[in-house]
């Protein structure tokens, strides 16, 4: 039997339940309905909502599915879809952002920790730089571009522009490997020391080059393919 929220009695709804007594008193179910907003003629915001949390063990993998699965839970067409996606991508920036101001990179863990939810499950080569200023601490985080790394269209003017506008001394350069598979391949190397020499001649250090595979990553640095 579905429950619509015309059943539910007003003072016990989400919307009023999130008046009176904050977010943190709602369960998952009812946030979600609330995202949702409405249901259907034949299934209720709060239906569609649980119905959305049983199809996903968790809100990790929830927030991992991309559009076109969370359409496959009945209720949710492309606009609610659209909604949902939006909003696990501002939590998922709003935590970037909070972390970013306290991360201070001192390894290669750290920055891959920074961005590893962003290259989780892609489909295609990102390219991100981590910009650093003089205490290692991370400025800003930015996709350079998306696709197969090639030395012509990764140019060092793309990365190192953000960090000339940001004052940052140095920047740490992270792209995924679909495959799962971190091997560094010729062009992440050719890349590597393009943008070695661009920083040296710019004054901006490149810290590293990571690539990153299925739970695993490997750091040119490391490997000896960028000299300090």
């Amino acid at each position: 039997m579905t429950l619509f929220i015309r059943d539910v009695p007003q003072r016990e709804r989400p919307r009023e339940r999130f008046l009176r007594e904050g977010p943190k008193a709602l369960s998952n179910q009812e946030l979600l309905a609330l995202l949702l907003r409405t249901g259907t003629k034949q299934y209720s915001a709060l239906h569609v909502a649980s119905e959305l949390l049983a199809g996903y063990t968790t809100l990790t993998h929830l927030s991992e599915a991309s559009l076109e699965e969370v359409q496959h839970i009945p209720g949710i067409g492309v606009a609610k879809a659209i909604e949902l996606m939006a909003a696990i991508e501002f939590g998922r920036r709003l935590q970037r952002e909070q972390r970013g101001d306290k991360t201070i990179i001192t390894s290669p863990e750290d920055a891959v920790e920074v961005v590893a939810d962003d290259l989780k499950g892609l489909q295609q080569e990102h390219f991100v730089a981590l910009y650093l200023n003089t205490k290692n601490h991370v400025i800003k985080q930015k996709t350079v571009f998306i696709g197969s790394l090639n030395a012509s269209i990764v140019h060092p003017r793309e990365v190192f522009k953000e960090a000339l506008r940001t004052s940052s001394a140095a920047v740490i350069c992270l792209h995924n490997h679909p495959s799962g598979d971190p091997s560094p391949s010729t062009e992440d190397i050719s890349v590597t020391k393009r943008l070695d020499e661009a920083g040296k001649i710019l004054g901006i250090t490149l810290l590293d080059h990571i690539v990153v595979g299925e739970n695993c990553f490997i750091s040119l640095k490391e490997r000896g393919f960028l000299t300090m």
